[in-house]
C-alpha cells in the first residue's frame, strides 16, 4: 500500500510540474475542453434516457388518417374531411383518458400527408418515432394495393426504423363495410408486393440506397415475421377504432392499458 502511495505522489508531483511549465491560456484552453466534453456526455445521456412520444400515421391518400387522428385527440368522426395536404401534428392526452385520474402522459401524434411529393415529410418525423401506423384502406384495397407496398416497404427499409426497432402496426381501414377485404388477404398481398419489391431493389447499386436496410432472408420468400422489428396486422371501423388504437398507442409508449402491439423499450 505505501509503494501505491508513493507511486501516486510522485504522478501527482510530475503532474503539477508539467502545468507549472505551460502557459495559462494553454490551461485554460484545457479545462474549457474538459468543462465542454463533461456537459455533452451529460446531454447526451439525458436524451438517450428520455423516451420518445411520437406515433406517426402514415399510408396512401383517402385510407382514413385524419379521421383517426381526430379521433384519437378529441373522440369526433370529423364526418367530411377531405385529404389533408398539410401534416396534422399535436401533443395531446388521448381522448379516452382526459376523465382518467392520476398522471397521464400526453402523446404527439403526427398524421402525415400520403400524396407522394410530400414523401419527404416522412422522412424527416419517422427519425423521432417510437411507433408507426401504417393505415390501409381495406375496401378499395386492390386498386391501391401497389402503391401502398411500395409506401410500406419504404418504411420497413428505413435505417432508422429497423435500428431502434420501431413497431409497426398495419391498420386495415374500413372493414365495416360489405365489400372490405379481410386483413389476413391484404397481409398476404402486401408481402407478396414487397417480395417483388425486394428481389427488383436488390439489384440497385448499394450506392442508391445507402439509407435502406434489406428485408427478409435471401432465397426466401418475403413475410412480416422476417423483419428486424416487429410488425403487426390488425382491422377495425366505426366507433371501435378509436379504443383500439388508444390501447396501442399505449402500449407502444409503455402506458397502461392495452394489450402489448408489437413493444420495443429501448
Amino acid at each position: 500500500m505505501d509503494d501505491w502511495i508513493r507511486q501516486a505522489e510522485l504522478w501527482v508531483g510530475q503532474a503539477e510540474s508539467w502545468i507549472r511549465q505551460q502557459p495559462p491560456e494553454q490551461i485554460y484552453v484545457a479545462a474549457a475542453v474538459v468543462a465542454v466534453t463533461i456537459l455533452v456526455l451529460i446531454a447526451a445521456s439525458c436524451l438517450k434516457s428520455s423516451k420518445p412520444n411520437t406515433i406517426v400515421l402514415s399510408g396512401l391518400s383517402g385510407s382514413g388518417k385524419t379521421t383517426l387522428f381526430y379521433q384519437l385527440r378529441d373522440g369526433s368522426s370529423h364526418q367530411g374531411t377531405v385529404t389533408s395536404m398539410e401534416e396534422n401534428n399535436d401533443t395531446f392526452v388521448l381522448h379516452s383518458e382526459q376523465e382518467r385520474k392520476g398522471k397521464v402522459k400526453p402523446v404527439h401524434i403526427v398524421d402525415v400527408p400520403g400524396h407522394a411529393r410530400l414523401k419527404p415529410k416522412l422522412d424527416e418525423v419517422l427519425p423521432k418515432a417510437a411507433g408507426v401506423i401504417f393505415v390501409v384502406d381495406a375496401q378499395d384495397f386492390l386498386s391501391s394495393m401497389q402503391a401502398a407496398a411500395e409506401y410500406l416497404y419504404d418504411i420497413l427499409t428505413k435505417a432508422t426504423v429497423v435500428k431502434k426497432k420501431v413497431p409497426v402496426l398495419i391498420f386495415c381501414n374500413k372493414t365495416d363495410k360489405v365489400t372490405a377485404h379481410s386483413k389476413e388477404f391484404i397481409k398476404k398481398q402486401l408481402e407478396k408486393e414487397i417480395n417483388k419489391l425486394r428481389e427488383s431493389r436488390n439489384a440497385i447499386s448499394s450506392a442508391d440506397i445507402s439509407d435502406e436496410v434489406q428485408l427478409g432472408v435471401p432465397g426466401e420468400a418475403f413475410n412480416f415475421s422476417q423483419c428486424q422489428n416487429k410488425v403487426t396486422v390488425a382491422e377495425g371501423a366505426g366507433s371501435t377504432v378509436q379504443i383500439f388504437l388508444e390501447t396501442k398507442v399505449n402500449a407502444v409508449l409503455g402506458s397502461p392499458p392495452g394489450p402489448v402491439w408489437c413493444i420495443h423499450k429501448s
